[in-house]
This record gives structure tokens, C-alpha cells and sequence, in this order.
């Protein structure tokens, strides 16, 4: 669980090039989007791409996205659930 989170930061990091953030600063509870770490729409269509190229996990709707874009956390349990 650990490392799925830890792999969820770097791509939020890397891969959407949030600015001045560090991977241990991203607090596993806080909102993606909005007040947490203020991604929008755009980010979260790309995010849905990185997802499946990295973890092999297909994001079916919004509802579902919505759901597991909450959080770090939220998204790293929505990914060990498809996995298995």
C-alpha cells in the first residue's frame, strides 16, 4: 500500500508538474482537487491515462473517478481493489 501511494505522488508530481512540491508533502488524506493540491478537470483526464499506463487500472466513469480522486489514500485503495 505504501509504495502504490508513494508511486501515486511521484505522478502527481512528475507527470501532472505540480511546482514546488515534494513527494513527502503531499498529505494522504487531503484532496487532489480544489483546496488540497488544486487539480481541475484537465488533470483529472490525464491522471485517468497515467493511472491505467502505470497500475493497469481502467477508471470507468466519473462517479467512480470522482470517488477515487478524492485522496491519496482513496486512490490507492480504489487501485489495490481492481488489482486483486
Amino acid at each position: 500500500m505504501e509504495q502504490i501511494k508513494e508511486k501515486i505522488k511521484e505522478i502527481l508530481i512528475q507527470d501532472l508538474k505540480i511546482q514546488g512540491v515534494q513527494p513527502e508533502d503531499i498529505i494522504d488524506g487531503d484532496p487532489l482537487f480544489g483546496e488540497g493540491l488544486g487539480l481541475d478537470s484537465l488533470d483529472a483526464v490525464e491522471l485517468v491515462v497515467l493511472i491505467q499506463k502505470h497500475f493497469g487500472v481502467q477508471i470507468a466513469d466519473m462517479d467512480e473517478g470522482r470517488k477515487a480522486f478524492e485522496s491519496v489514500d482513496a486512490l490507492a485503495n480504489y487501485i489495490l481493489e481492481r488489482k486483486k
